[in-house]
């Protein structure tokens, strides 16, 4: 017995590796999301922004101004989303969950290289390149927006310094297990708040002028954006419900309490970044209704009951939340419906017909 466990033991060491094998659902609802992911997929290139330079050429400074400000605050979420935030949940995805990891890092992918830089599409073609240098060095500058980044960022790294310790000193004293999950659920809660709440309250100014016919081209990008944001906060609040609900019920308890004051500490951050940018467009009022709303979303995503009372969002923001399919006239805009063409090997049944009829070499025939 003592040889064959020593057989065992070598074997394991010599063969610590495995194939992901996606001929085997991992759980009942990842691949639904790798097969939804994969067919939203679009890039930014796609969608033409010369059409919106009329309208951008009519509006006011302090109207461009907060719209550029709004995109920006965005492009620096998505950035870090991409770079730290995805990747980080990824690693700490237990190594047999091959497919999640594969969902998770494709959705860090669409973060920086497909969302943010459509941003920065939005940016070159509104803009001039002294302006969009000002722009970036007005986000660098600000205390909220870079508050917001240090609270979301804090809770990535601080994931990222518990999986090294996991993968390499799980049996170092100072590890614990415990702690390791309680920071993974911490760092997708973040995740998810990026994504449902800090993300859905940004699109605000761009889907109250695409509820309006203007700027129509960027709000088609927007509502692209909508369609993978939504699909990622559900994913990653997914897979936080599963690791909360192993927590004892007092951690459990604890826990909320965290997330509260965590929520609380955001909000507080995000509403003096609103006033910065909306105070002189006049519309700080209605953004502020639209962050508690998408808050709510990200709690709800996340299995927990709305923090904030109900209000009445501005319904043509509202309506723009819808990620539908719409068709577009390819000359004008895209449309979120276009896919990828769907092909499938021909079979002998394929070729039986009744009562139908032939048209060969000219001559009709009824079969």
């Amino acid at each position: 017995m003592a040889e064959k466990i020593k057989r065992l033991v070598k074997q394991k060491v010599e063969t610590p590796y495995e194939g992901a094998n996606w001929n085997t659902n991992e759980d009942e609802y990842t691949q639904s999301f790798y097969e939804q992911n994969l067919s939203q997929f679009w890039r930014p290139e796609d969608i033409s922004l010369q059409p919106d330079l009329n309208v951008w050429s009519a509006l006011s400074d302090d109207i461009k101004l907060a719209y550029a400000r709004n995109l920006l605050v965005l492009t620096f979420l998505d950035t870090y989303q991409g770079d730290i935030g995805m990747p980080v949940v990824g690693r700490s995805i237990d190594e047999r969950f091959h497919q999640r990891k594969a969902v998770i890092n494709y959705m860090a992918a669409m973060e920086n290289a497909i969302h943010a830089k459509s941003y920065s599409n939005i940016f070159m073609t509104y803009m001039t390149t002294p302006e969009i240098d000002d722009l970036f060095r007005w986000g660098e500058k600000h205390a909220n927006l870079q508050n917001i980044m240090k609270l979301i960022v804090g809770e990535y790294k601080a994931l990222d310094k518990m999986n090294y310790k996991k993968q390499f000193m799980e049996d170092d004293p100072s590890f614990n297990e415990r702690e390791f999950e309680v920071q993974q659920w911490k760092a997708m809660v973040a995740s998810v708040f990026l994504e449902t709440w800090l993300f859905y309250s940004g699109f605000y100014y761009p889907l109250f002028f695409y509820g309006q016919g203007k700027l129509m081209q960027a709000g088609e990008i927007i509502n692209l954006i909508l369609r993978d944001e939504s699909i990622h906060g559900l994913y990653v609040g997914r897979l936080a419900q599963e690791i909360y609900e192993t927590f004892p019920v007092d951690l459990q308890d604890e826990l909320q309490g965290w997330m509260n004051k965590f929520l609380l500490d955001l909000y507080h951050e995000v509403g003096e970044l609103i006033e910065s940018i909306y105070d002189a467009v006049e519309l700080t009022h209605d953004v502020k209704i639209f962050v508690r709303y998408n808050a709510n979303k990200a709690l709800m995503n996340l299995g927990f009951e709305p923090y904030f009372e109900h209000e009445d969002v501005n319904p043509v923001v509202l309506n723009g939340l819808n990620t539908e399919t719409k068709t577009m006239d390819n000359f004008s805009m895209k449309g979120n419906g276009y896919q990828k063409m769907k092909s499938e090997m021909l079979k002998d049944s394929d070729f039986y017909f009744t009562n139908e009829k032939i048209i060969k070499f000219g001559e009709e025939k009824w079969v």
